[in-house]
């Protein structure tokens, strides 16, 4: 470990990235292979409902007939094994999405039970852990949480929970969030659903796939998940598509999601695609490279971030299921630092330093750095944090890996000075 700090000092960064680079030529042969697989998914799905350019028409007002968004939510249908879709640019965001789903299949008196410990930040206030009048608390809606144990799914609490109290909805958040846990692997996925359903067949179970879509070769609903939900300006929009997210899964709870983002008796006929066709489809038809190229930067800081002394997770030779990679720093300056690399490393708005900033559904100052195209869009190379101990920066993302790699280097540059 040593002699990596010491070149830190007295050699040139990209030396020692390059170095580094060199031991990774195995893990980058097997993201090749992912990709021709998921990218083999996504042309065969193209090609099973004749996508033409007729598709790319757009509709205002209303959007009735638009034969481009039906081919869509049968394109996603088909590649996430679905029975059905909803892909709209009419949500906001993952995390609208998955509101819309939770206020769609839950009632008053039903119980929520979160299988990974506490969720995401902005769902919070969504849930009723933190107070707001619009959650569903307000609605009565029963809210229950089960903490991994070693990173893993704790058998034994959901048995007694499922066979003591009825539950509604079981939500799984497979990325870590801002939380010091590992994600959740597709095998562990695999696993807690056959479990779940051998107790009770009837719970709904609902998956928030945010940056895991296409880093392995099967997705949540081929292995029994009900409803699975993500972000289109993350892993599936390459980049490309400007804003939206989808909800894929049963078509009767479909049905009700659709009723929920519109309004009842009107469900997915309506809503506007307003141009936007192209860039969902070509953004779709490019993410399986996107998401393998993100996934080479992963690794590769991974590997020179460990190697450096700094803790990482997951480690480069680990099984990954997203696009995440967190660092602990231990130090406010150095995490501030990094992300302070990041941006300038990045596309856009590369000469702005980001500041710790107060943000709307979070608590704690968040720094982030999110030179994108896009805004938000974390498939591009981003690095954010909350500003709190142990101070771990969130890494994720870059359109192609050259990019990445110029952006890790300035990183490290800040992270020297």
């Amino acid at each position: 470990m040593e002699v990596y700090l010491e070149w830190m000092v007295t050699m040139n960064i990209e030396k020692l990235i390059n170095k580094m680079e060199e031991k990774l030529e195995n893990n980058f042969k097997e993201l090749e292979e992912i990709s021709l697989i998921n990218s083999k998914k996504v042309l065969d799905a193209f090609h099973e409902y004749n996508l033409s350019e007729s598709h790319f028409n757009e509709t205002t007002g209303y959007g009735y007939g638009d034969i481009g968004r039906e081919v869509i939510e049968k394109i996603y249908s088909y590649i996430f094994k679905s029975e059905d879709a909803l892909v709209r640019t009419q949500f906001i965001s993952g995390s609208h999405a998955l509101t819309v789903a939770l206020f769609a299949l839950l009632r008053p008196n039903d119980t929520l039970l979160s299988i990974t410990g506490l969720p995401y930040d902005t769902l919070h206030e969504v849930i009723g852990i933190e107070e707001n009048q619009s959650s569903l608390k307000s609605y009565n809606i029963n809210y229950e949480q089960i903490d991994l144990i070693n990173d893993d799914f704790d058998y034994n609490k959901i048995k007694e929970v499922l066979q003591t109290k009825k539950i509604k909805l079981i939500e799984i958040q497979r990325s870590k969030g801002y939380s010091e846990r590992k994600s959740i692997t597709i095998e562990k996925l695999e696993k807690v659903i056959k479990f779940i359903k051998e107790i009770d067949k009837e719970v709904i179970i609902m998956v928030d796939n945010c940056y895991c879509e296409f880093v392995t070769t099967k997705e949540p609903i081929e292995l029994g998940a009900d409803i699975c939900v993500g972000s289109l300006i993350k892993n599936l929009g390459a980049g490309l598509t400007p804003n939206g997210a989808y909800i894929v899964g049963k078509k009767d709870l479909i049905k009700l999601c659709a009723e929920r983002l519109t309004l009842p008796g009107e469900g997915k006929d309506v809503g506007p695609t307003l141009g936007i066709n192209k860039l969902i489809l070509e953004g779709l038809y490019l993410a399986p490279n996107v998401v393998k190229e993100a996934l080479k930067l992963n690794l590769l800081a991974s590997i020179t971030l460990e190697n450096l002394g700094y803790v990482v997770e997951p480690k480069y030779n680990d099984k990954h299921a997203d696009i995440v990679l967190t660092i602990k720093f231990n130090d406010e300056t150095k995490l501030i630092k990094f992300v302070e690399g990041i941006q300038a490393g990045s596309a856009v708005d590369a000469h702005i330093t980001p500041i710790p900033s107060p943000m709307p559904g979070y608590t704690d100052k968040i720094i982030m750095a999110s030179g994108s195209f896009t805004q938000g869009s974390s498939i591009e190379l981003s690095c954010d944090g909350p500003l709190r101990k142990p101070y771990i920066a969130y890494l994720q993302g870059s359109l192609t890996y050259n990019y990445g790699k110029l952006g890790l280097i300035k990183a490290l540059e800040k992270l020297n000075n």
